[in-house]
């Protein structure tokens, strides 16, 4: 209840003020408004959330992994396969799916049947210069895979590091992880940091691809996302935002600010926690499909 009063406070004061200036009233009158506006914003976010549950059994299925970059690190069983699987794959999640699904492909196609292996032979010495997606060539997928074998080495796995910094404890994990794997990735390339790998500015962006990754990884309803990991848990993921996913929150009223940030992540995942404080980001599914669905009317074509 303490979370659907936080969510419905903004929305609610907002509201309010404008019902107050549309007719000038008594103070009793304007506490009549305010109890009005509360329960008119309730029975909102009940019809939201009710939607946002439909859309979510909708999409959230075995089927929806046929066409989602998820499909690549379920085709593994070793933790380590799927961790660098996850997040090299995540991190050219951005643009025309198609386009996506298919580099995507073609990036691990070199790799064979482990790419824990491909890393730790150092198999990436032998790539060039080539484009993998858009903006994203083969020396930065090299300088990503030089790191995540200086982790698989100094660590075993991605979330042993993770535990040793003790991730689950952060006040915002997805933001801390972030900073952690990319001064690991930096001390393996000779303190150079890539910005195509990590952004320069972790503190202030939305983090989309390294929370698509954290999805994939840490929700376990034993459907779509891999659940393999313990060191963070559900109840700490952030929404993956994308201008997507925010036009579409912002067409349900789920979130205000304009850009796409790290505060705007944090307040639609505040409103979403209202909704399931144990698992807000399995509302990343309902907004895609609501979404791509143009079941809501977002303003943009998809």
């Amino acid at each position: 209840m303490k979370a659907v009063r936080r969510a419905c406070r903004p929305v609610c004061q907002s509201l309010f003020q404008i019902c107050c200036k549309c007719m000038p009233v008594s103070r009793i009158n304007q506490i009549n408004i305010f109890y009005l506006c509360i329960n008119y914003i309730y029975v909102m976010m009940d019809s939201i959330k009710v939607f946002l549950d439909e859309q979510l059994a909708r999409t959230n299925t075995p089927a929806f992994a046929a066409n989602d970059p998820v499909q690549f690190p379920r085709r593994y069983a070793r933790l380590q396969d799927i961790e660098v699987v996850s997040f090299a794959v995540a991190t050219i999640a951005w643009g025309n799916r198609r386009m996506i699904l298919n580099n995507a492909a073609r990036m691990l196609s070199n790799w064979g049947d482990s790419p824990y292996d491909y890393v730790m032979n150092e198999g990436y010495r032998a790539l060039g210069k080539a484009n993998v997606h858009r903006t994203f060539f083969e020396p930065d997928l090299a300088y990503m895979l030089r790191g995540f074998r200086h982790i698989f080495t100094s660590y075993g796995s991605v979330e042993n590091l993770l535990v040793q910094r003790e991730a689950g404890q952060a006040g915002a994990p997805a933001w801390f992880a972030a900073s952690v794997m990319q001064a690991e990735m930096a001390t393996a390339n000779g303190g150079r940091c890539n910005g195509k790998c990590f952004p320069a500015n972790i503190g202030t962006t939305a983090l989309k691809r390294i929370n698509m990754a954290l999805r994939w990884l840490v929700r376990r309803d034993g459907i779509v996302d891999l659940g393999v990991w313990r060191c963070i848990e559900p109840h700490q993921l952030y929404i993956p935002l994308d201008v997507h996913a925010g036009n579409t929150a912002r067409a349900l009223g789920l979130l205000q600010r304009k850009s796409n940030d790290r505060k705007a992540v944090e307040e639609l995942t505040e409103r979403l926690r209202a909704y399931c404080p144990e698992d807000p980001a399995k509302y990343d599914f309902a907004l895609f499909g609501a979404g791509i669905d143009r079941t809501v009317n977002t303003g943009i074509v998809l």
